[in-house]
């Protein structure tokens, strides 16, 4: 494959990488969004964008002077990937914005567009109630349109939702925009679990552009979570994977016998940081060492054994086993926490489990709980302090002298 790189000056060469950088972060990348400032740039190399993304990865690019729109491929069945402001329910309301918006032209009232939400709700067969939670996730829906700036608001505001319903707002709608939002192919799909399927389809080189969007768009890809045709193009193919990830996209890979992790020494494209340096990301990077040693029995239950090893390195943890261990560092370790992040042990262990799941370093198995990653053995944190357990008792208090006083001596003349 010719390399669209070979030929530019060592400056072109430079911003095509840290464009290409910019559009992997912000696939809809728009003048007045973060990181705008680089759509100039972005336009001016704009057919060498489109082949490296064509080529590489199979993402279509389109470029405006206003905007600039990478289609990505959705991830398929992935609970890692998606907008964390949105839950289940605002995703829903989502598409059932993006469906009512398509047919009110450029501006139109807040009460209007909830109207017309709620009814393309019931065309679609979708339940929908006006109860504080509903106008939460309809809240949330509108307000990611307002950060994608698909919407604006003109007069009034979408913020304020009391009892009797949404405060007025006039909001300004940015067809354009509008039109570049959906990446699936609506109209070849059948219902929602082939539109997943037909999103998350390789590109035409197959198991090369497939492995690749994963080592893109991932931190860890295992050997073990790949049929046999990628695993062996991977192998085949990793030593010039690595060149052309990191002349391409500033990405550095580390292979090892289990698969490949990748990162990107900016941090630009690290959209979860880890190791952090919040309570959660701190816990479970020291509860790291204890997941992947071996089993201690008594953190299982009476009639229950530690599982026997994995062929494909990962260890089984259950979810107490993560619970005692971060309630034994919260205890060890009293001082260096956030007390609200630690008040509520059940929400700390569920939020250390979705960090490493979001991390790529577990992964939730219906049968043995949860499957921590080999790739967890890189990092063997010490902490920098003695466990409460283990610290020295205080020096005992000396015995105070007697002072002197007014009455001392009192009957001697």
């Amino acid at each position: 494959m010719k390399d669209v790189l070979d030929g530019l000056s060592d400056i072109d060469a430079a911003n095509v990488v840290r464009c290409a950088r910019v559009l992997l972060r912000r696939p809809l990348l728009r003048v007045d969004g973060p990181d705008g400032d680089l759509l100039p740039l972005v336009y001016r190399h704009r057919i060498t964008l489109q082949d490296l993304f064509a080529g590489l990865l199979a993402y279509r690019l389109v470029v405006e002077r206003r905007f600039a729109r990478l289609y990505k491929p959705g991830p398929g069945v992935d609970p890692t990937r998606g907008e964390p402001t949105l839950s289940p329910r605002g995703y829903t309301y989502f598409a059932l914005t993006i469906a009512a918006l398509t047919g009110v032209g450029r501006q139109v009232l807040l009460s209007r567009l909830v109207t017309d939400v709620r009814a393309a709700a019931v065309e679609a067969g979708v339940a929908v109630t006006d109860d504080l939670p509903d106008r939460r996730a309809l809240t949330a829906a509108l307000r990611h349109l307002l950060s994608l700036g698909v919407i604006t608001e003109t007069e009034g505001t979408v913020a304020p939702w009391g009892t009797d319903g949404p405060a007025e707002a006039l909001i300004t709608i940015d067809t354009d925009l509008l039109g570049q939002l959906l990446s699936g192919p609506l109209l070849e799909a059948t219902g929602p679990d082939h539109l997943i399927e037909l999103a998350a389809r390789p590109g035409p080189r197959g198991a090369e552009h497939a492995v690749r969007r994963k080592l893109v768009e991932n931190p860890v890809v295992l050997q073990t979570d790949l049929p046999p045709d990628q695993v062996e193009w991977l192998r085949r193919n990793q030593r010039r994977e690595s060149g052309l990830l990191e002349r391409s996209f500033g990405l550095v890979t580390e292979t090892r016998l289990e698969g490949v992790a990748v990162t990107d020494p900016e941090d630009y494209l690290t959209d979860v940081l880890f190791p952090g340096s919040g309570t959660v990301a701190r816990i479970a990077l020291l509860a790291l060492p204890e997941l992947i040693a071996d089993p201690d029995p008594e953190l299982f239950e009476d009639d229950a054994e530690p599982p026997d090893p994995r062929p494909d390195g990962r260890h089984p943890v259950t979810y107490g086993q993560v619970r005692v261990i971060c309630a034994q560092l919260v205890e060890d370790y009293p001082a260096a926490w956030s007390r609200q992040a630690t008040e509520d042990l059940d929400r700390l262990t569920a939020d250390v489990l979705d960090l490493l799941v979001r991390m790529g370093l577990a992964v939730d198995d219906p049968e043995q709980g949860w499957l921590i990653a080999p790739t967890a053995h890189r990092w063997a944190p010490q902490p920098d302090d003695t466990p409460a357990r283990n610290a020295p008792p205080p020096p005992p208090a000396e015995p105070e002298e007697p002072g002197w006083s007014l009455f001392d001596g009192e009957g001697e003349l």
